[in-house]
């Protein structure tokens, strides 16, 4: 599994934690926080970013389907081994499933933009999960517009 899998997936385990309390978090300002820092972030023209979110958008609510999946898959506790076998079976189901879903649209992006700005989009997007990560993890909802210091930066 990518780096970005993991993100996405430590992403919404960070969202449903901070969904329960909606002064913390509110899903359409992260929303809107994450369209424009990956629109400044990937240099991305208005005309750029008009025809790309409706698809990134699409695919987001496909991924949450499988998110789903996969929340309500690890908050069940199989009561014997053949539950457990099952539940592995899904989980690594849930993963190919992802990373099909990422494959096409990751294709779909790239008859959008140029490859090296669907590039720049994807850097973008682990980069600002990571940021509200570690932001939720010290407390203040995630840094919007700081810097972020050299020796953190993701290796590309």
């Amino acid at each position: 599994m990518n780096r970005l899998s993991i993100t996405l997936c430590m992403l919404m385990f960070a969202m449903s934690i901070f969904a329960q309390d909606n002064k913390k978090f509110s899903p359409e300002k992260f929303d809107a926080e994450l369209q424009e820092f990956i629109t400044r972030e990937a240099n991305l023209t208005p005309a750029e970013a008009e025809k790309f979110f409706p698809v990134y958008k699409e695919m987001q609510n496909k991924q949450r389907v499988i998110f789903d999946k996969m929340k309500n898959l690890n908050r069940q506790r199989p009561q014997d081994e053949r539950g457990y076998q099952k539940a592995i079976k899904e989980s690594d189901q849930n993963d190919l499933e992802m990373k099909r879903i990422q494959q096409t649209y990751h294709e779909r992006f790239m008859e959008l933009l140029p490859a090296s700005k669907v590039y720049d989009i994807l850097q973008a997007e682990y980069k600002f999960h990571r940021r509200m990560l570690r932001g939720w993890n010290h407390g203040n909802g995630g840094p919007r517009n700081r810097p972020m210091p050299q020796n953190q930066r993701p290796q590309r």
